[in-house]
């Protein structure tokens, strides 16, 4: 379920640009990563499992983050060289709306737009403006790509914690990876030449 009071959340309001590709081409977007309804149906449950335990994702996911001076980096004031610790904190916020919105929020226009927007958060176009902070301009590509598998590999834990079967979790699992490849490659969007994404 979408919070609206999370500071910079804006996924669904009329200030998110429209996406630069049509419902058409996320279809065949979809297709190459071999994501379908089944697979959204998968995340649906998933979101049941996660949703309470979202707190502790996000600590594992931060300590991660904390104990690799390279990617803390990207989160440090520019004045200081120290992290900034509430942009972090409204970063965290809306990166466990992410995960629900990763379950829960249909797979529309609108979700499409905003993803496309995150890219743009994570690149010299847009990182900072959200949050107006003076931290480092960018978060380079090949970082934003590697991070697909600690946030993937990591969550399956998580899904085995519920009533499900070894069958469910693997489906759900695999619903979890094959979004967050589909979101991180529209993300790169900014980082290349149009002609070439």
């Amino acid at each position: 379920m979408s919070d609206r009071s999370i500071p910079g959340y804006t996924l669904g309001e009329e200030s998110i640009p429209e996406p630069p590709i049509g419902m058409e081409e996320f279809d065949r977007l979809k297709q190459s990563i071999m994501f379908t309804e089944d697979d959204e149906e998968h995340l649906r449950e998933a979101g049941t499992v996660l949703e309470p335990q979202i707190e502790e994702i996000l600590d594992l996911w931060y300590e991660f983050i904390g104990d690799h001076e390279f990617l803390l980096h990207f989160f440090t004031d520019t004045t200081t060289g120290e992290p900034d610790e509430e942009y972090l904190e409204r970063v965290r916020s809306r990166f466990g709306q992410w995960i629900r919105d990763t379950c829960d929020t249909p797979y529309d226009e609108a979700w499409l737009a905003y993803q496309f927007e995150i890219g743009h958060r994570h690149h010299r176009s847009g990182k900072n403006r959200t949050d107006d902070v003076d931290s480092v301009p960018n978060i380079d590509l090949r970082y934003v790509i590697a991070f697909i598998y600690p946030i993937t590999a990591t969550i399956r834990d998580f899904l085995a914690t519920g009533d499900h079967g070894e069958a469910a979790v693997d489906a759900m699992y695999h619903a979890w990876f094959k979004s967050v490849v589909l979101q991180v490659t529209i993300w790169s969007y900014p980082y290349v030449h149009d002609d070439d994404w």
